[in-house]
């Protein structure tokens, strides 16, 4: 059983670029835009890039794995234009090969990548009419896994 709910699956599959935020040596926060795969094997969200393993994200996460992950968009226009998002907060497991195949449109993909193992999920937007009528569905959880 997945910590994300259906919806969530639904748009991380749904969507290529993310934005990823680490925290560097003097604190200040860094956010870039990353590709990212739903790992739907290990209920996770593994973050590569070109050049990923010699890039500043890698170092801040070496010092501190704490990150979050955002997805967001909007479609429609006019009145009729909605925003939706899915953040996710957790720690990032540096892994040194193995994530190629993120973007294999990229023969530069570098092999380093994150897996993030979500410990805090937000998510709003992404229910069926949730921005419509009486405004934004959110729903925010402290994400846990059942046992073993």
């Amino acid at each position: 059983m997945s910590v994300f709910t259906k919806a969530e699956i639904e748009y991380l599959r749904s969507q290529t670029l993310s934005r990823l935020a680490t925290v560097g040596p003097d604190g200040q926060p860094h956010v870039i835009p990353v590709t990212f795969w739903f790992n739907e094997h290990e209920d996770t969200i593994d973050i590569g890039g070109i050049n990923f393993g010699a890039g500043k994200k890698w170092r801040d996460a070496k010092q501190n794995p704490k990150v979050t992950f955002l997805l967001d968009d909007t479609f429609g226009s006019g009145k009729d234009r909605q925003a939706r998002a899915l953040e996710v907060r957790g720690e990032a497991e540096l892994h040194e090969t193995g994530r190629g195949e993120i973007n294999p449109r990229f023969p530069n993909f570098a092999p380093q990548f994150f897996r993030i193992r979500p410990k805090r999920i937000v998510s709003w937007g992404l229910e069926e009419g949730a921005t419509r009528g009486g405004g934004l569905s959110r729903n925010a959880r402290n994400a846990s896994r059942p046992e073993e």
